[in-house]
């Protein structure tokens, strides 16, 4: 395994244990899930690279897109929450409050 796909594949691994262990704010998660997109970004344009074939060429552009729905999807969520529950504290959007 080369140093590069080992920085890859941490990088991921820590931003899945990011998301998992501290879910304290909603912006922290978010975050992470970007950290988990720029990983996977990464990771598939490599792959693309070494392949070396025209036709996987815009899979990493796909991905990106989506990441850039995702994140102000996610922002715009976090802007809504704090409005309505003055905090980003993901204890307090629980479903089941009114």
């Amino acid at each position: 395994m080369s140093l590069m796909l080992f920085m890859l594949y941490s990088t991921f691994l820590l931003s899945v244990f990011g998301f998992t262990l501290h879910r304290t704010h909603l912006l922290s998660a978010l975050l992470c899930l970007e950290g988990m997109m720029l990983a996977l970004f990464l990771t598939m344009s490599l792959w693309t690279k070494q392949l070396e074939t025209t036709s996987y060429f815009s899979l990493p552009l796909l991905l990106l897109t989506f990441s850039a729905c995702e994140a102000s999807t996610g922002l715009s969520l976090m802007v809504a929450t704090t409005r309505t529950h003055g905090t980003d504290h993901l204890k307090t959007l629980n479903m089941l409050q009114c």
